[in-house]
């Protein structure tokens, strides 16, 4: 198989990310009607030295992680209006496709490779010692992707999350990770 060029290149798409309007409704919709779960809740993520479009912003927001298969859906929940990819221009993708994301060694070359393919980074930030950076690749079809650099504990953290899914018996579809 070829080599990805551009964005692509950086990893494969490993999440698909939902903001969907009616949070519950939606936890409800993928672990009862799309069998997938359990989703862990980790809730008032700001994300360390957190910038919208290189303005720092004080938006928090809740998420909550679980597989389908080998696919990680990502159910976000916004806290406030601060500037953030989940107000103002970015809320027309509420309820669809929000963002795919994509794991990397290396934060910097994804700055690279996106800053070369004209792609606008419009959240940056951490959370503990993994990195992320939100990009808007311009038009076309889709949404955002999300890139991160993961820390020592993240994937522990995704492996544990997926394991439970596995012959998951649909008890306790929403989890606390606290």
């Amino acid at each position: 198989m070829a080599q990805a060029n551009g964005i692509a290149g950086l990893g494969e798409v490993m999440q698909l990310a939902f903001v969907p309007k009616d949070f519950d409704a939606a936890v409800k919709h993928w672990t009862e009607v799309m069998g997938v779960g359990p989703f862990f809740l980790m809730e008032g993520i700001h994300l360390e030295g957190m910038k919208y479009r290189g303005a720092p912003t004080d938006a928090v927001f809740d998420l909550a992680l679980a597989y389908w298969g080998d696919l990680q859906i990502e159910l976000i929940r916004p806290r406030d209006t601060h500037p953030s990819i989940y107000s103002g221009e970015y809320a027309d993708l509420n309820d669809g496709l929000h963002h795919v994301c994509i794991l990397v060694d290396n934060i910097e070359e994804a700055y690279r490779v996106c800053g070369e393919q004209g792609a606008e980074v419009v959240i940056e930030g951490a959370l503990g010692d993994s990195k992320v950076i939100y990009v808007d690749p311009g038009s076309g079809p889709g949404g955002l992707v999300e890139i991160l650099q993961q820390g020592e504990g993240g994937p522990g953290l995704f492996a544990m999350i997926k394991q439970a899914g596995e012959g998951w018996d649909g008890s306790e579809p929403l989890r606390s990770l606290g």
